[in-house]
């Protein structure tokens, strides 16, 4: 499927839903879901704030969701849709899930692990690779991320 499918959009747009709860809520409005075949398995959204925690990433919460959903820790036949490329925390945790397929929004030219900055996800190094469908959504996931920091700048916050 290309960045313009139907399936990618209309799923990413569920991940941009999660991202406005992270906005709405003062986190950094990233939104991710993961779906087995049609069943939606986890959605979640940043809390890093909210709960304190350095690694509660969308990503992250979202993978944990999903293993309990499904009782297992391989994440095989599934697909993620984050609307921020992953950082290198969020890129391994992906491998180690064995996650085949990633669908992310907006590019991190700062902290971006699939093609920004590293390749993780596709480093025959590893003994997992994903394939990666990038710039679903891109504008919309990326105007998120300009408003919320352009509104913390205005509040004069880190």
């Amino acid at each position: 499927m290309t960045t313009d499918s139907p399936p990618h959009q209309q799923r990413m747009q569920l991940a941009l839903q999660q991202a406005r709860r992270a906005m709405a809520e003062q986190e950094v409005p990233v939104g991710a879901v993961i779906f087995r075949g049609d069943r939606l398995l986890a959605a979640a959204h940043n809390q890093r704030e909210q709960l304190r925690d350095p690694t509660a990433h969308a990503e992250m919460i979202a993978i944990t969701q999903a293993a309990q959903a499904l009782g297992d820790w391989r994440l095989e036949d599934c697909t993620l849709y984050v609307t921020l490329e992953p950082c290198p925390m969020c890129a391994g945790a992906i491998l180690q899930a064995r996650i085949p397929v990633v669908v992310y929004g907006a590019a991190d030219p700062k902290a971006g692990a699939v093609e920004s900055l590293y390749h993780l996800l596709q480093d025959a190094r590893l003994n997992h690779r994903c394939q990666v469908v990038s710039g679903v959504l891109a504008q919309e996931c990326g105007q998120l991320l300009t408003e919320f920091f352009r509104q913390q700048r205005r509040l004069g916050k880190k």
